[in-house]
């Protein structure tokens, strides 16, 4: 997944998954961070962000193209393979050729296109992201914020399109993690927002 326009130019490395070779990839390529974004769903954060590494180093596909073009049952071994890119590798594996897919035919492979193309506002970005395959109106705003937070987007409301989770000094996502410590807060805020909705049934 080799780095292209549009990556992180807020200068600031990201901290996601403690680590360093999974954070540099995050940090330098945009493709890596969207991947990881989508892989977010039902296994801890740091395993979901350190997917992209994973599927690098395994495939040795390095962008949206050659991941695309590669034989699925191929793909879904290289998901398979200790330890699990997800513990889904089937549907997810799927997911991750069905977002390359889109970004070849609608973004000519480049997924910083999403936010850099047309010099997008906020809200812009935001109905971008929600067409993605996998990513619905939580995982869109999450995202979004990510950007704004620490991925130099800088497009006209994003803040708001990104609410609650662009909110400053907020632990709510991926967004906010910046540091172990802000990991730890980020844990804590989910844990509760789960007790609040079992509690709520």
């Amino acid at each position: 997944m080799r780095a292209v326009r549009g990556c992180n130019t807020g200068g600031m490395a990201l901290h996601i998954t403690g680590d360093t070779a999974a954070d540099d990839l995050l940090t330098n390529n945009p493709l890596a961070l969207l991947v990881g974004m989508l892989l977010d769903q039902q296994v801890p954060m740091e395993t979901a962000f350190a997917g992209p590494l994973k599927i690098e180093q395994r495939t040795g596909a390095a962008d949206a193209a050659a991941i695309a073009g590669m034989d699925p049952d191929a793909f879904l071994e290289a998901f398979k393979q200790t330890p699990a890119v997800h513990r889904f590798p089937g549907s997810m594996a799927a997911r991750v050729q069905a977002l390359c897919q889109t970004l070849v035919d609608e973004w000519g492979g480049d997924a910083s296109a999403l936010w850099t193309d047309g010099d997008p506002d906020g809200p812009e970005v935001l109905k971008r992201l929600k067409k993605l395959p996998g990513f619905g109106e939580q995982k869109a705003k999450i995202f979004l914020a990510l950007l704004g937070k620490q991925y130099g987007f800088t497009g006209a409301g994003w803040r708001e399109a990104s609410a609650p989770y662009g909110e400053r000094e907020a632990f709510r996502s991926v967004a906010d993690i910046v540091s172990p410590e802000s990991l730890t807060k980020v844990r804590e805020h989910k844990k509760a927002m789960k007790a609040a909705a079992k509690a709520a049934k």
